[in-house]
């Protein structure tokens, strides 16, 4: 199982890290995904890459919340930093309009500016998206580049929804924790996206699945989400393990 989408760079683990890879490992978790967050958070990334450089990869990007009246500034700081490190997919971007939608315009330049950067550099993307697919389906319909390759990260949408995304290019979506919730929509989106189309995440620490939900989420706990899938799909857990792998391998070009 590969975890695409993971913040345990973040200071949750600080006392732990260390650990909390070790216990990855032993639940099945063969790689972990790092998306970054801002320029702070880049050298915790690189830190966790160059410590373990065959199990832990990295993405550059600016978190759709970390964009304010300075993120030209902070873009322009961050673009050679792709020469710098090895990225392998741009993110988390997007755009984020629940707690404020106060950034909404500078939300949807930065995504544009960073969609160009996956078209120059031939990487995927990893899209946060939040009370604003009809702004992310906006940008990427006004493109003047080709439409790049990615993820959306903890789709939650409606499956007419899923249709929309897939009009506009092939692209994945990841699962998490919040498939296991009890009120959840989002098993009724698994048949729609097809198990060749999802890719297995944690977002830790946050959106832990049941049954730990309340403790801090890990990357350890994907095996929750992989069963559940596998039982909503009515297939094996193997099946859906080897199959979120390939679709991960082949979106990030993984050579695992």
């Amino acid at each position: 199982m590969i975890d695409s989408h993971s913040h345990i760079y973040c200071d949750a683990f600080d006392e732990d890290r260390d650990v909390v890879v070790e216990r990855a490992r032993e639940a099945g978790v063969r790689h972990i995904i790092l998306p970054n967050e801002n320029l702070e958070s880049v050298p915790r990334l690189a830190a966790l890459h160059e410590q373990y450089p065959d199990y832990i990869s990295m993405t550059l990007g600016v978190h759709p919340e970390d964009v304010h009246d300075d993120y030209l500034d902070v873009l322009n700081k961050m673009y050679p930093m792709l020469d710098q490190f090895p990225v392998i997919a741009i993110g988390e971007i997007g755009i984020d309009l629940y707690w404020d939608k106060t950034w909404r315009e500078q939300q949807k330049h930065a995504l544009d500016i960073q969609l160009h950067w996956c078209h120059e550099r031939n990487l995927p993307f990893i899209i946060h998206c939040r009370e604003s697919l009809d702004d992310i389906l906006d940008v990427i319909d006004n493109l003047d580049c080709p439409v790049p390759r990615g993820v959306f990260h903890c789709f939650v949408e409606s499956p007419a929804d899923v249709e929309r995304v897939r009009r506009r290019g092939d692209f994945y979506f990841g699962v998490n924790g919040v498939v296991t919730f009890k009120k959840s929509t989002v098993p009724q989106l698994l048949p729609v996206i097809g198990l060749d189309r999802i890719l297995l995440e944690t977002d830790a620490p946050y959106l832990t699945p049941m049954p730990h939900r309340g403790k801090r989420n890990e990357s350890a706990y994907i095996p929750h989400i992989n069963n559940f899938i596998a039982n909503a799909l009515g297939v094996s857990p193997e099946e859906v393990s080897a199959a979120t792998d390939r679709n991960a391998a082949r979106l990030f070009n993984l050579n695992i």
